[in-house]
């Protein structure tokens, strides 16, 4: 197994602004002072058109515009970014394309999503994926378990105040870019965005969420081109149904050494020997059910 590699951006739970201590009394009366995520409004627009207001943590807010745009259909790969703005007093970011964009119709079908933080879709989303095949790829469950134990054990804000979700881009046994967010959208969004603005295929990548594998997790996963989608996260049954439709391998309730696989179990390689030590107490994610 190849020797572990710094993220190329990693959570840095210490960063100002992410967290506030917030005092109050435990279930003893006694005092407490809190480590608290902070939750703050970013509107995103598109050229001159206001597009949505999205509850963020504040980090990465050109990745996270970006990655919406792109995962809504609002981005096409072939459209050229020409600057993205973003305005901290104002809590807004704008991202300028070479040419005139108008979403107006589709800006009116909104459907609410399963996603924390009030997750909305706009417009035909299952339209990017209709006819959508991924390419093939082999998952070796040593990757997983690498995987697993490195991304649990890694400096996170989930770590220290919780209240929070991951979505990390990995490359077999190796995270790249790990991003965190109060809503697994936006967590996604910012991964989707840092692979739009540094040109990086999703052809060889696993995405590792802690979210939910929900229909609009696969279908987000299917339009970044990734052929592997891996949470310690159940599943509902249409995801797994779209993850089957596009060819996309689908793996839940990845915690320690265990996992279950609902969809692309063909490409499983078993490597690894899964009865060895599982995961300690510490680094135990709650699943979200």
């Amino acid at each position: 197994m190849a020797q572990a590699k710094p993220c190329l951006i990693a959570p840095d739970p210490d960063a100002l602004g992410l967290t506030r201590q917030v005092l109050g009394i435990d279930h003893l009366g006694a005092e407490i002072s809190l480590n608290v995520v902070e939750e703050r409004p970013l509107t995103i627009w598109l050229n001159g058109q206001e597009i949505v207001t999205a509850m963020t943590i504040g980090d990465y807010p050109e990745f996270l515009a970006q990655g919406f745009l792109s995962n809504q259909g609002m981005l096409s790969k072939d459209e050229i970014v020409e600057a993205v703005d973003f305005d901290a007093e104002l809590e807004t970011v704008v991202v300028r394309t070479n040419t005139p964009t108008n979403y107006e119709a589709k800006l009116k079908k909104k459907t609410r999503t399963s996603g924390c933080a009030v997750g909305t879709v706009f417009g035909d989303i299952m339209e990017g994926i209709e006819g959508l095949r991924l390419p093939e790829a082999t998952i070796h469950t040593s990757w997983l378990y690498s995987l697993s134990r490195q991304i649990n054990q890694m400096p996170s804000l989930y770590l220290s105040a919780g209240a929070i979700h991951g979505t990390v881009l990995c490359e077999q046994d190796q995270p790249l870019v790990y991003m965190e967010d109060v809503g697994r959208h936006n967590a996604v969004d910012k991964v989707a965005g840092w692979m739009r603005a540094s040109q990086t295929s999703g052809a060889d990548k696993i995405l590792y969420t802690t979210g939910r594998l929900t229909s609009e997790m696969v279908i987000k996963c299917a339009l970044m081109g990734i052929p592997v989608l891996a949470s310690r996260s159940g599943f509902t049954a249409w995801g797994v149904e779209l993850a089957q439709q596009v060819g996309l391998t689908l793996i839940g309730r990845m915690r320690g050494l265990r996992f279950q696989c609902l969809a692309g179990q063909e490409r499983l390689v078993y490597d690894a020997d899964p009865s060895g030590e599982d995961e300690d107490r510490k680094h135990r994610r709650k699943s979200a059910q």
